[in-house]
């Protein structure tokens, strides 16, 4: 089965230096293109974190300080990445909680602005997991029959993502061959960043879904409490989070004016 495509979706997978989306960062990245016509183009790089990598995350993705020490940083690769995502749709494994959201840090980290509406995200993991409820590596057996080799590099990891995919919809025959169908799908909940502070009333405006004020309007806070968005911009959130709580600010002020 070929994957029925509007636009192009850039497959892609992360091997990093830890889990934390706000301060770790990419050693690893894998994209793989597939077109409308059912090209692909696939490209891999090793990336300088400039910052160590811990031996627990070396000892899983088998990449080490000296093995990036003359690597470009991403920064200097972000031209590159963002050229070949900036007009498709993007998937992945795992993708909606922890690659989209580390990789968008990084390409704010380098100044080049990265908005979320402006893509569908498709996450293989959600999907499987509401079908089957396993890992990568049973997903590959259970879907394709095939044994994941080298599982943990990007590239592997990357290429099966995609290869599970296509069998899923080969299985399921209620899962729509459609991109935003499978976004719908594989989404857990609609948020207005990556990390899942700020998600959305049913009316579509920014609200707040953690801490004192999980519930409240973002606008709201921000115009009664303006330390508290002086808090936010200076405590340890991701990049993106901040983004998105500044144009709120930003709109709520224009409002006025």
């Amino acid at each position: 089965m070929e994957l029925k495509l509007k636009k192009p979706i850039c497959f892609f997978d992360l091997e990093t230096t830890g889990i934390n989306v706000a301060s770790d960062r990419i050693v690893e990245i894998s994209i793989l293109k597939v077109f409308p016509n059912g090209n692909k183009e696939s490209h891999t790089w090793r990336v300088n974190p400039g910052m160590p990598i811990p031996p627990a995350s070396s000892d899983i993705h088998k990449i080490t300080d000296e093995m990036v020490a003359n690597e470009p940083t991403f920064k200097e690769l972000a031209p590159k990445v963002y050229g070949l995502i900036k007009d498709s749709d993007l998937g992945g494994f795992n993708s909606n909680r922890f690659d989209i959201p580390l990789l968008a840090e990084e390409l704010l980290r380098a100044d080049i602005d990265f908005d979320l509406k402006k893509a569908l995200s498709v996450d293989v993991q959600t999907i499987f997991h509401k079908k089957e409820k396993r890992t990568l590596e049973a997903a590959y057996k259970f879907y394709c029959d095939k044994s994941l080799e080298n599982a943990h590099s990007a590239a592997a990891d990357t290429l099966a993502t995609y290869e599970v995919l296509l069998s899923q919809l080969d299985r399921y025959e209620d899962l729509e061959n459609d991109v935003g169908y499978l976004a719908q799908f594989s989404s857990h909940k609609q948020f207005a960043d990556f990390a899942g502070y700020i998600g959305y009333t049913k009316d579509g405006e920014e609200v707040f879904s953690f801490g004192k004020h999980k519930g409240t309007l973002v606008k709201d806070v921000l115009e009664k409490e303006p330390g508290y968005f002086g808090w936010l911009l200076n405590a340890d959130f991701p990049l993106y989070t901040k983004k998105v709580l500044t144009r709120v600010k930003l709109s709520k002020l224009n409002n006025k004016l």
